[in-house]
């Protein structure tokens, strides 16, 4: 037992704990001023929700005992049992057991409030808890079981992902994408424009994301050592240079760079670097910053207009693309020099690893995309997701929460 350690992977279990809020102001504010409690209150149910799941059950199907195939963990460890003060070899060889377990129940919590912005302004409240209650089973729960879990079949094949690239970012962004197709486009979408109401909201919202990016990158080394010290300094890297290259891409193609422009570049820097963190150096960190701006510009501007979605908050633009690519430059920049639990990458002669990682993007996309369809599916047939037209066009706040987040109206 090290108490530095300890005290380092609690303190960034709140520092993943904030994000969560910190999504609730940056999507709240992007969506109109009559859906801004809905999303809100979607958040907080979640943090809510998902907490008690993953004590009663939801911890121990990702990271308890393999049942035998590398697809799921056993019950062993429902509500919590054997899981105590005392720490566990496989997962936190230094800090408690019970650290480790609060530790990932934050990213367990945030992985379906990224989801929230893509059918914002249209889901119904009651269908939402069971989607999110559902989705947290059958998908966050196998693939983190997967990637992260003793005996996962992508963990024993090696694939690499320090921070949750694809078990939070991708897995939440094509789902994202499954509902915005399923459930629809919001009604005005071909004939007018949703501006956001609050950009102030969205910045810090922002602001407090990149905070507690250092909790959710840094306390992955699960350590307070020179491991964590390379994730926190090259999550803040690729955050810059993201954010520069957004708000420079706008400047050439809009004529003007922007404070929504900015803020959404430096997060998909943050998720780009995630599953590279603790494996890359600080300087590959600058190219994928730079380049998974680029590549998430093109879907929100270009790919969307193109396959016709109404992502309403860009999630699969954003967490889905620059998750895909942050995984894929593991494989190109990892450094065993970096990480000697990791491996090298393509650039550094080993062509395995990125295959690799490949397979494992492949996987676990198709995987999210075929059980959020199913799940859609049935939730959609037993109460049905989407509000009423007339409730959407008086809007969530009101009709799903009887509320209102501003009493005076501009």
């Amino acid at each position: 037992m090290n108490s530095g350690d300890t005290a380092w992977v609690l303190v960034s279990a709140a520092l993943v704990f904030i994000m969560t809020p910190g999504v609730a102001f940056f999507y709240g504010g992007m969506a109109r001023r009559k859906n801004v409690l809905s999303i809100l209150m979607q958040c907080f149910l979640i943090m809510c929700l998902i907490s008690l799941q993953w004590v009663v059950y939801g911890y121990s199907l990702a990271f308890g005992p393999d049942t035998g195939q590398g697809i799921i963990g056993s019950l062993d460890w429902a509500g919590l049992r054997g899981v105590g003060l005392q720490p566990f070899n496989d997962y936190s060889k230094t800090v408690p057991h019970l650290a480790f377990m609060i530790f990932q129940a934050m990213f367990a919590i945030i992985t379906p409030a990224l989801m929230i912005g893509a059918f914002a302004e249209r889901i119904k409240f009651s269908s939402f808890c069971v989607l999110t209650l559902l989705w947290a089973t059958f998908v966050y729960d196998p693939i983190a079981h997967w990637v992260w879990g003793t005996g996962g079949w992508l963990k024993d094949l090696g694939a690499l992902d320090f921070a949750g690239g694809i078990v939070v970012h991708v897995s939440s962004g094509v789902s994202a994408l499954v509902m915005c197709f399923l459930i629809g486009k919001r009604l005005g979408y071909e004939n007018q424009a949703f501006a956001p109401h609050n950009l102030p909201f969205t910045v810090l919202g922002g602001a407090l994301l990149w905070f507690g990016w250092f909790g959710f990158n840094a306390g992955s080394a699960l350590e307070a050592g020179g491991l964590a010290a390379n994730a926190f300094v090259t999550t803040n890297t690729a955050a810059a240079a993201a954010g520069l290259t957004w708000a420079l891409l706008e400047w050439q193609q809009h004529g003007a760079p922007t404070i929504l422009g900015i803020v959404t570049g430096a997060v998909a820097g943050l998720v780009a670097i995630t599953p590279a963190c603790g494996y890359v150096s600080s300087l590959s960190a600058i190219p994928i910053g730079i380049l998974v701006s680029v590549f998430c510009f093109l879907a929100v501007t270009k790919l969307k207009q193109k396959l016709g979605y109404d992502d309403s908050l860009d999630v699969f633009g954003v967490h889905g693309i620059g998750g895909m690519w942050g995984t894929l430059a593991t494989g190109l920049f990892a450094e065993k020099a970096i990480n000697e639990a990791g491996a090298n990458g393509l650039l550094f002669g080993n062509v395995k690893l990125f295959l690799i990682q490949g397979l494992y993007m492949l996987a676990c996309v198709a995987y999210a995309v075929v059980v959020t369809w199913i799940l859609f599916k049935f939730i959609d047939a037993l109460m049905g997701m989407r509000v009423d037209k007339k409730d959407e066009l008086v809007g969530l706040d009101l009709t799903q929460h009887s509320e209102a987040a501003y009493t005076v109206i501009e």
